[in-house]
């Protein structure tokens, strides 16, 4: 049986069942395929609550294990486009129970990279991965859940797993988690819950976190003073968002310029970063890129075109 056969299988022997299969506790090309831990960063999270010894001269970090060079050797055929390489790599890991390759896999099953898509092998691959405590592969099999692709939809399940992966410190997973909180249409909201997970992934470069640690400071100020409320904090975090970025940050950002709204009003800068939010895609930039585009004389028009091009260059947009 070639490898490919025994990933539409899953198991090397087919007697063994997910819930029996031996694994260890843990284990970026395109979406879903990513790394797997250094050893060196393992082994500093589970010894985080121990004391660490005062060495003047830090020892040289462990070398890599086989198992982790073959998956740095899978990741590297995977961004090459190689995936018949790189599944050929990842197959027997993944049946020796390491998690971030069965989550590769799954990743595989999901988008049709060096495999037909199946969204069922690909669910049946992420409840490995996500069973052996790999972040990414809970992360990605939570969204599968969310949807009901691959099997039934399952919002409860696919909160569990987000909270799993972001305590674990995956960034995505704590940005999903927030909004989820946040929206609060397919699971209940809790804004402090929200606002605690987008300040992590924030923390980790996050930009739509910022966006959303705006918008609720913008919803803070205004409860506070509905008549004058004081987006300064909103602007920041809009601005952060913006420099990371965020194509919806960009577009709250040019509406706070064009408005005045925690920054000077600034016909250009608005106007700058609408127009990057507009080639972001961004829904929000709509509701006031004609609104500001209509205040500007051709030469403000201009100038507001030159700076994006400044920016795609190097420098962001001032101010």
């Amino acid at each position: 049986m070639s490898w490919l056969d025994r990933l539409k299988g899953k198991g090397a022997d087919e007697a063994q069942t997910p819930e029996d299969r031996p694994m260890p506790d843990r284990a970026t090309a395109p979406d879903g395929v990513e790394p797997a831990l250094p050893p060196a960063e393992a082994t500093a999270t589970a010894s985080a609550a121990e004391p660490v010894p005062a060495l003047e001269i830090p020892a040289p970090p462990p070398p890599w294990p086989p198992a982790e060079e073959e998956m740095r050797s899978a990741l590297v055929a995977a961004q090459k486009g190689d995936y018949d390489t790189a599944l050929s790599i990842w197959e027997p890991l993944a049946r020796e129970g390491h998690g971030r390759a069965q989550n590769n896999i799954g990743a595989c099953f999901i988008d049709g990279l060096g495999v037909e898509q199946n969204l069922e092998l690909a669910r049946e691959w992420l409840e490995l991965s996500a069973d052996s405590g790999d972040p990414v592969g809970q992360r990605n099999l939570a969204r599968l859940c969310l949807k009901g692709l691959g099997g039934a939809q399952d919002t409860t399940r696919a909160l569990e797993l987000y909270r799993l992966a972001s305590e674990a410190g995956d960034a995505p997973a704590q940005e999903m988690l927030s909004f989820l909180l946040f929206e609060g249409t397919s699971v209940p909201s809790d804004p402090a819950e929200s606002k605690r997970w987008a300040t992590a992934a924030a923390a980790q470069g996050i930009g739509s976190a910022m966006t959303r640690l705006g918008l609720m400071a913008h919803l803070d100020a205004v409860s506070a003073a509905p008549t004058a409320p004081d987006d300064s904090e909103a602007a920041n975090w809009w601005r952060k968002a913006a420099e990371a970025g965020d194509p919806d940050g960009q577009a709250l950002l040019g509406a706070a310029h064009h408005l005045g709204a925690g920054v000077p009003r600034d016909r250009v800068a608005a106007f700058a970063w609408l127009l990057r939010a507009k080639a972001g895609n961004s829904p929000l930039a709509d509701r006031f890129f004609d609104a500001v585009r209509a205040t500007l004389s051709p030469e403000e028009e201009a100038a507001a075109e030159r700076r994006v091009s400044m920016a795609e260059e190097g420098p962001t947009p001032a101010p």
